[in-house]
């Protein structure tokens, strides 16, 4: 294992600029892991993907492939690079998967989510998809940084489990509709229905941001919209809290 000590090492300057710089991330092909679960879950559900594994003493994980570089920091240099306020001791570098568009989609469900710029609830939601059998999910207009630490955090591995795409949203209307699933967009319209009593066997559901809610241009490509029942004297559900009771309705029926 190897061992470093100074703050101004390559290796711990460039753990700190994939935490902040998400062009970086980018044109490296590579992320960051910012705690043992993290780890432990790209290590679990995706192959050959973690690069390098940093930890500080007493905190080094067993059964890692010889393939991975390990090297031990002290708690000083730990406190320096890690991207949380309190690290947990240990982090990972990784590299991204594959994320082309297929050319048809063979799941039954599946989200896209219109400009949520929020790192939190990104992952939140990515995390509740997963949940809730859910086939993968889609980035469009601007949606925070699926590799940014504090999306990675929140999803608590379903980056690593679940499928995503980062595109634009007629590209992921006209997968959806060569695939044959309806895009059920949550917004209030004129012609807008219950989330009670739409027809889930293939469906995506697509979700705006808090600020704004879908773009117009998503609202367009959606086959209906969608309202989630609740107490009258409240306006709106947070981007999570929405896709989380859609997800849960969606997967009721689930066969």
């Amino acid at each position: 294992m190897e061992r470093i000590s100074s703050r101004k090492n390559p290796l711990c300057l460039k753990l700190k600029k994939l935490a902040a710089d998400g062009a970086f991330r980018r044109e490296t092909g590579l992320f960051l892991c910012d705690s043992p679960k993290l780890v432990e879950e790209a290590l679990r559900w995706a192959d050959q993907t973690v690069d390098t594994v940093v930890t500080t003493p007493g905190r080094a994980l067993d059964g890692l492939p010889p393939s991975v570089r390990t090297v031990e920091v002290t708690e000083d240099v730990m406190e320096s690079i890690a991207p949380s306020k309190t690290p947990q001791g240990v982090l990972a570098i990784c590299r991204m998967r594959e994320t082309v568009l297929p050319e048809t989609l063979d799941g039954r469900r599946y989200v896209v989510l219109d400009g949520v710029q929020d790192p939190g609830n990104v992952g939140t939601i990515l995390r509740t998809a997963d949940a809730f059998w859910a086939d993968g999910l889609f980035l469009v207009n601007g949606c925070a940084d699926l590799y940014h630490p504090k999306t990675l955090r929140a999803g608590m591995g379903a980056a690593f489990r679940c499928p995503v795409w980062t595109c634009g949203a007629a590209e992921v209307t006209a997968l959806l509709h060569k695939s044959g699933i309806p895009l059920y967009g949550a917004a209030l319209q004129s012609d807008t229905r219950d989330i009670r009593d739409l027809d889930y066997t293939r469906a995506a559901a697509a979700i705006g941001s808090e600020g704004r809610g879908l773009s117009q241009e998503m609202l367009a490509l959606c086959t209906a919209t969608v309202k989630i029942p609740m107490n009258e004297r409240c306006e709106s559900l947070n981007a999570a809290a929405a896709a989380a009771a859609l997800l849960w309705e969606m997967a009721r029926g689930r066969g």
